[in-house]
């Protein structure tokens, strides 16, 4: 694909160009069209991946806000105080206070 897709219209007109709208592109896929035309406002992995097929587009570049996918960030055990529980420590903040 050589022409840049910045945001959702230009989704939408590349589509309209290759004569395809969303809920066909849903049908053709075996997936319910109104989750493709929540893919705007909602993150769905499935849909977004059969748009970026069929334009032949990297996903990164179509979603670029949902892409690389990030995890939750959890801190390592070594920095938690796994021995005080939740009601010791709000003690101790209470009479710190």
């Amino acid at each position: 694909m050589t022409e840049k897709i910045r945001d959702k219209h230009d989704i939408k007109a590349a589509l309209q160009r290759k004569g395809m709208t969303l809920t066909r592109l849903a049908e053709i896929n075996g997936l319910n069209p109104n989750t493709f035309r929540a893919v705007w406002s909602r993150t769905n992995r499935p849909a977004e991946a059969a748009i970026a097929s069929f334009l032949e587009a990297p996903v990164e570049q179509l979603f670029p806000d949902r892409y690389p996918i990030q995890t939750t960030r959890i801190l390592d055990s070594k920095y938690l105080d796994t021995k005080a529980s939740q009601k010791t420590v709000r003690e101790n903040r209470k009479a710190a206070a």
